[in-house]
């Protein structure tokens, strides 16, 4: 195992987040803040912890092979969530380090989850840090590192498979290094227009950056105690949009701007991830329809958080939890299913289901016709069986991590609902829950051992298990 180029890169994942977190600290500087102070220190211990780590470890070979792209990101993950959380600390506005790594973590995997009551009494300076890394995680930090670094090796792809959310990862161009770019770009570019239509609807520029954020990291971190209630409806609108947007697979986007527009609008995911949200939106709306006093008012509600749940962001409209309970029942399926493979959502993906139920068809027309020989074709393509078990294993795995989770949080004193709720919310990287983690809620009533485990189940659904698992794995730090 090349020890020194994961740790060559781990450090530059370090120094990266030092970086990073200047623009916070310009922003308490422009609000005069005494958390600026708390934000230096920081970028110090990060700017100079990633330098020593680079300069201490130049490998001798640049080569990364599949078990050092899992260990990279396992690692870098970890690492910066740890850091991240020390403005939180310094500053004195979340004392605990264990709440404020919880919150970190809650950021940079995008998932929203917090254990904040009140929100608004958070300085500007760590309110942007916090939604930042939401911005910072939907994309996946290690992917900009290869996006702007020079010389990366073609190798890095397994960094890129370690990282990026769905059963299969490739590369857009030939070059990862391109491939990168262009995901970034196209990141890039749809924040800005989203930016530009907050702006136009009267939200403050401050407002319309941090909502962006957590818009286009699927993540739902706010800067007001209701969410997006007090806002207009046209700026409820244009997050609706684009949280169904961030929560479609890159792969098409890249498509349609090289002008193979055919080869997008084929894509099976697509449909199938807007037929779930079409369907779920209209079910919810007859549902919910007594509650609200217009017709437009209930699709509002019922389209922005269909929306926000099945792409795991988070944010909120209305108290989706006093909702009857078939909306609810909907919802919970919802945060299970998740977005779309390649893009910024969470979930198990829509991509994982559709496999799942194509294999499910092929299984009974084997017991029928046993002689028989079926291909199973995906996206215009033939599915390989390695993809396949791939798919039945994660499933699996992912089942046992749930199970296991659930049975620790089920120590807490609270109802099942709620507990049940917080595990799926955390797993999925989704934010809010019911009951006690509610929309109207948070998590700081769970214990310090509650909030490790699911800050734990937040980076195992950000990282799809499989790197933790294998970094975590005492045989394969052997030789």
């Amino acid at each position: 195992m090349n020890r020194r180029m994961i740790l060559n890169t781990v450090g530059k994942m370090v120094f990266a987040e030092g970086l990073f977190l200047l623009l916070p600290t310009a922003v308490s500087l422009i609000y005069r803040e005494s958390c600026i102070f708390a934000f230096l220190i920081t970028v110090a211990v990060a700017l100079g912890s990633g330098a020593l780590m680079i300069w201490i470890s130049k490998p001798r070979s640049p080569i990364i092979y599949a078990k050092e792209g899992f260990f990279i990101v396992s690692a870098s993950w970890i690492l910066l969530s740890l850091v991240g959380a020390i403005p939180f600390v310094l500053s004195g506005e979340i004392p605990s380090y264990v709440d404020a790594v919880f919150e970190t973590v809650s950021g940079f995997t995008t998932t929203g989850a917090s254990i904040l009551t009140d929100v608004e009494a958070m300085s500007r300076g760590l309110l942007f840090w916090r939604s930042f890394t939401h911005w910072i995680g939907g994309m996946g930090i290690l992917v900009f590192v290869m996006a702007v670094l020079p010389n990366v090796s073609e190798r890095s792809i397994h960094i890129l498979r370690a990282e990026v959310p769905g059963p299969t990862v490739g590369k857009l161009v030939p070059r990862i290094k391109d491939t990168a770019k262009i995901l970034y770009l196209i990141y890039v570019a749809m924040t800005v227009v989203q930016i530009i239509l907050l702006l136009c609807g009267g939200m403050p520029a401050y407002d319309s950056i941090l909502h962006a954020f957590g818009t286009a990291g699927t993540g739902g971190f706010g800067v007001r105690a209701d969410s997006l209630a007090s806002y207009s409806p046209y700026l409820q609108w244009v997050i609706t949009v684009f949280m169904l947007l961030f929560g479609i697979n890159f792969n098409v986007y890249y498509l349609l701007l090289i002008r193979r527009f055919k080869s997008a609008l084929k894509s099976t995911e697509l449909w199938v991830y807007l037929g779930i949200v079409a369907l779920a939106t209209g079910l919810i709306a007859c549902n919910i329809f007594p509650q609200y006093q217009s017709l437009s008012e209930t699709v509002r509600h019922s389209a922005f958080q269909v929306s926000s749940i099945i792409t795991t962001t988070g944010f909120s409209t209305a108290d989706f939890d006093l909702w009857p309970a078939f909306s609810k029942a909907i919802l919970l399926i919802l945060m299970f299913i998740g977005a779309c493979a390649g893009s910024t959502g969470g979930g198990i993906k829509v991509s994982r289901l559709v496999l799942t139920a194509k294999q499910i068809r092929r299984e009974i027309q084997k017991m029928l016709h046993p002689r028989s020989i079926k291909t199973l074709r995906f996206e215009g393509r033939s599915v390989e069986e390695q993809t396949l078990t791939g798919v039945s294993s994660y499933l699996g795995i992912y089942l046992i991590c749930f199970v296991a989770i659930f049975l620790i949080i089920s120590l807490e004193p609270f109802g099942l609902e709620s507990n049940f709720s917080a595990v799926a919310a955390c797993f999925n990287n989704i934010g809010p829950g019911f009951g006690a983690v509610g929309p109207t809620a948070s998590f700081a009533g769970y214990s310090d051992l509650s909030k490790i485990v699911l800050s734990a189940a937040m980076l195992l659904g950000r990282l799809e298990i499989f790197p933790l698992i294998i970094f975590f794995s005492p045989s394969s730090w052997r030789k």
